[in-house]
């Protein structure tokens, strides 16, 4: 395994290709105390002093497909090409908590993502990698703590300490409810597990976040800019919350939560997003919760460019989307980011399409001079202006939501879930009758030739982790597993944290299924209510 790129360095000087000195921040002077400076309080151009100047922003591309060894080869070529930090994508079967082997996820495994069943796949899936020296990210909610503890179970395997790991679980599940479906579990089970997560790490993964609260699927479900920004940071306040009401102080949790953000087509906007969000977000931990610490006011955040605005047609205009795309989350402050391949709306990427996807975030952090100064686009009129006006639809939208008895309340009502709704309705209306362009689409359409080359999963992989699976469950210690999912049940059944018990059992071999299957015994399934139009 290489070491880490050292592009994450940063040079001294900083000037323009005509020599002209780059400071590292410009504006009025004194600086608008609504807006101030970076890595001051609000926090609306940017959460550290010298931004991108001191460290480049994580290139972090997601992948997964297939098997864990077929993943590993993707997170060891991506390393190789200049990645900085590993994402992981699971398949279907995994994020809804069922083994490769049940009957519900047949035709799914390894498809929208790697199949993780066992600790032994797990394991796999990181060989080789020093996971005390990569930062990682797992897309992964109702099951979050499984996979969690998999992760850290993999890590003692490696002779690494809990303290050691850096990285972030989603364990998002109120955004499953309003946008994604993914869910297993009736919410309040859920918001249990995800509470317990989140304290769990705050005690005893301190440089892990505990959870990455998410807009960005509730953008690709169809949301507008602002829906996007109020209901993630409403999502926010809930969990704030639900930890804060069982009794942890929230500057004790609070510097560890993190979010995630779609970067969509339109570039000014998107910039404007990101800078309301920091200021409505500092305001939020300082006045609503009452947080003392800095870092518990400032919203650091992912980015990913905008999967649904990728086209099958004309596919390579995807590379320009995408560029622009991923120019907005870095002049807005991203702290991390990931780049679509140009061939999403076909297949899952090929190396060639995703090494251009990662090429793009290169040229951006050490060509285009973007990353020289912090907020490069604060004082424009424009922009200043769109950040005021998403600030105040936003915190619109959290009012209403607060009416509503909060965002648990809201999404039950299904109030999160119409409104998500009658955006996506507008935006393909828009499409249909061309008052919105997309090009290739609806203009500017070419007869296409060939296809571009697509990446398949190889259905012989698929068989040959069903017998892995079978092998697993065959060669552990039957007593041992027993006990420890009879032991996470009598935790389940009580108020204790369940990380603890769900670690034990991993490391007693239980699968992700059958762990699963033990809340689902006690716990029941959630069913999703209609959402018809008021």
């Amino acid at each position: 395994m290489p070491e880490k790129p050292r592009s994450a360095e940063r040079r001294e000087r900083f000037e323009t290709d005509s020599g002209i000195e780059v400071r590292r921040v410009y504006g009025p002077e004194p600086p608008d105390p609504e807006v101030g400076l970076p890595g001051e309080y609000p926090f609306v151009r940017g959460i550290y002093p010298n931004m991108y100047r001191g460290r480049l922003w994580t290139m972090r591309q997601y992948a997964g497909f297939g098997t864990a060894e077929e993943t590993n080869r993707r997170y060891k070529y991506l390393v190789e090409q200049g990645q900085t930090g590993l994402s992981v994508a699971f398949d279907l079967p995994t994020q809804l908590g069922l083994d490769s082997d049940s009957p519900l996820a047949v035709g799914e495994v390894g498809k929208a993502g790697v199949s993780i069943s066992t600790l032994q796949d797990m394991e796999t899936l990181f060989d080789g990698i020093p996971l005390e020296r990569i930062s990682t990210s797992m897309t992964i909610n109702s099951p979050a703590s499984v996979l969690l503890a998999m992760y850290v179970a993999v890590a003692e395997g490696q002779g690494v300490a809990p303290g050691q790991l850096s990285g972030t679980i989603q364990n998002d599940i109120l955004k499953e409810y309003a946008a994604r479906n993914t869910y297993i579990f009736p919410p309040d089970f859920s918001m249990r597990l995800a509470t317990d997560t989140i304290m769990y790490c705050s005690r005893s993964l301190p440089r892990w976040n505990s959870i990455s609260i998410s807009g960005y699927h509730i953008r690709e479900a169809g949301s507008d800019a602002v829906q996007e920004l109020a209901f993630t940071l409403a999502d926010g306040i809930a969990y704030v919350e639900a930890v804060r009401d069982r009794g942890m102080a929230v500057d004790d949790f609070a510097p560890r939560l993190s979010f995630f953000f779609s970067s969509d087509s339109h570039f000014f906007e998107e910039v404007a997003k990101y800078r309301a969000a920091r200021r409505l977000w500092a305001k939020i931990m300082k006045e609503r919760f009452g947080a003392q610490k800095k870092e518990s006011m400032m919203l650091r955040f992912h980015t990913q460019t905008a999967g649904s605005s990728l086209t099958a047609r004309q596919p390579l205009n995807n590379v320009v989307r995408v560029t622009l795309q991923a120019l907005a989350a870095v002049l807005g402050g991203t702290q991390s980011l990931h780049t679509n391949s140009y061939d999403e709306a076909l297949s899952l990427p090929t190396e060639d399409a995703v090494r251009i996807a990662l090429r793009t975030q290169q040229i951006i952090a050490e060509e285009s001079g973007a990353a020289d100064t912090a907020d490069p686009l604060g004082s424009s009129r424009y922009v200043e202006e769109l950040t005021d006006e998403l600030e105040r639809r936003a915190s619109e939208y959290i009012a209403r939501i607060d009416g509503l008895g909060g965002m648990i309340r809201a999404i039950a009502r299904g109030f999160v879930q119409r409104e998500i709704e009658r955006s996506a309705y507008r935006k393909q209306r828009e499409i249909e009758t061309q008052k919105r362009t997309v090009v290739g689409v609806n203009k500017y359409c070419i007869e296409e030739g060939e296809r571009i080359k697509l990446l398949t999963v190889d259905q012989n992989a698929v068989e040959a982790q069903l017998a892995r699976l079978k092998a697993f469950r065959e060669g552990r210690d039957a007593r041992r597993h027993g006990e420890a999912l009879s032991a996470l049940d009598a935790v389940a059944a009580g108020d204790g944290n369940l990380l603890p018990p769900i670690l034990e059992a991993v490391r007693a071999r239980a699968t992700v299924g059958e762990i699963c299957d033990v809340f689902r015994r006690r716990f029941g399934e959630h069913r999703e209510p209609s959402t018809l139009w008021e």
